[in-house]
């Protein structure tokens, strides 16, 4: 495996592919029922909104991109905005264990879709253990098809983006045109709609929009970066808000809220039936399995890289545990252990949770220190990222308060988390400080 990265390697094209790829998956197939359980009846317009937040975090990634096109990506605007400290390295962190959340997510989801058609019962025994069993296979699976070589995932990644991007559009637009282009929910009003709830969901919809940061982390590597890499983060979140949008609505107009909600964990399987019947419900599962696998064999990628490349930063401690190779192969090995102990131990409502948590957390750092130290060497507004600051407070904020009342255990989980990585973090480099100073003398 090459662990090198290489310059002008990934065209336009393939970093929309790259940053569609890991998107949708966990978007659609995972999040769908979760938003609407939040949102309510118009819940298609919580991926809007979601859009419009990412639009405002986007920015400043654009911004920062256009300036310093890098393949430490997001480390490395970390680093610029606040020098190699904890901040930096606890944030850079954050960012890639929420993406090791997101691959367990789409993994467990991958679980969920394979089991449907044997109608095993949600939640009975066989389901509560396949369902891991599944998800663990996927992502060991996704190792295998990494370890191989870096070629034959970029590759994959492109013709999966198209096939993925394709069935889904075509699902939607199919269940529009079944209920006669109205795109009206089977039941239910605005009125409805909880506020609180709707802001909520929000952060699960901000989820699905997340895998652009995966384009910034192979910045150096985009053809005409300075160009490039701004546009190709334009172009995959205004795809991603056309596809999500055309599926949200084609849910919502082929089964009530309760059924939506009822089958929240494979709610587009769900919907097909009434608008295409057998061959649609498992035409759907197909395009879910394709869809999730494809996901997760991009996210181990793309989260094996940046753990690497926060390792050769010296951002994070590494320890080879025995095994031979370059550090690429090893990090490898902890996103997959690190996954698959999520996927086990977390159902998918937990999991979006914590990674909502985790993502929010690192964006509002990203956003802070541009604009306390880099935007003016950027050309970056201040209003736009002071606006980007407050949507996601008010979205963490709000969705944190839900889950106080909801899951008050996943809050403990994730402050807990996100202490212990800066409390970590501030160990690790006190120690690598101390560790220069005795090697100096």
């Amino acid at each position: 495996m090459k662990s090198e990265y290489q310059a002008n390697s990934i065209t336009l094209i393939g970093g929309v592919s790259m940053g569609t790829g890991v998107m949708i998956g966990a978007g659609i197939f995972a999040l769908t029922g979760q938003i609407a359980e939040l949102a309510g009846t118009w819940f298609p317009l919580s991926f809007i909104a979601g859009g419009i937040v990412t639009g405002f975090s986007a920015y400043t990634y654009v911004k920062m991109s256009n300036a310093f096109p890098s393949a430490g990506g997001i480390a490395m605007i970390l680093k610029k905005a606040y020098g190699p400290g904890v901040i930096a390295a606890a944030a850079s962190l954050l960012m890639a264990l929420s993406m090791v959340i997101s691959e367990s997510l789409v993994a467990r989801t991958f679980g969920t879709y394979v089991l449907r058609p044997f109608d095993l019962g949600e939640g009975s025994v066989a389901d509560s253990i396949l369902v891991p069993v599944l998800a663990v296979g996927l992502i060991v699976f996704a190792y295998i098809v990494n370890i191989s070589g870096n070629r034959s995932v970029g590759l994959f990644s492109v013709v999966m983006a198209f096939l993925k991007i394709g069935g889904i559009a075509v699902f939607g637009a199919a269940a529009l045109a079944a209920s006669g282009f109205t795109f009206q929910p089977v039941s239910g009003s605005a009125q409805t709609v909880p506020i609180a709830g709707f802001t909520a969901s929000i952060a699960l919809s901000i989820l699905a929009f997340k895998g652009f940061t995966t384009i910034t982390n192979s910045g150096a590597e985009i053809v005409d970066p300075h160009r490039n890499v701004g546009r190709t983060i334009i172009f995959s979140i205004a795809i991603c808000v056309v596809v999500y949008l055309l599926v949200a609505f084609g849910v919502g107009s082929s089964l009530s809220l309760e059924e939506i909600v009822a089958a929240r964990d494979y709610s587009l399987a769900e919907a097909s039936k009434p608008a295409f019947g057998s061959y649609g419900f498992y035409f759907t599962i197909a395009l879910a399995v394709v869809a999730t696998a494809s996901g997760v064999l991009a996210s181990v990628f793309a989260v094996s890289r940046v753990l690497a490349m926060l390792t050769d930063m010296k951002m994070i401690p590494h320890s080879h545990f025995g095994m031979s190779g370059p550090i690429r192969e090893h990090t490898l090995v902890y996103t997959v252990v690190i996954a698959s102990v999520l996927a086990v131990f977390f159902d998918l409502s937990r999991i979006a949770s914590l990674g909502a948590f985790f993502y929010l957390v690192m964006d509002i750092l990203i956003h802070w220190g541009v604009f306390r130290r880099l935007r003016h060497e950027i050309g970056a507004s201040g209003g736009v990222l002071i606006a980007a600051i407050a949507l996601d407070a008010v979205v963490l904020g709000v969705f944190g308060a839900m889950k106080l009342q909801s899951d008050p255990l996943i809050v403990v989980i994730a402050v807990i988390g996100i202490a212990v990585v800066f409390v970590y973090e501030h160990i690790f480099l006190s120690r690598r400080i101390i560790d220069g100073e005795h090697g100096d003398h």
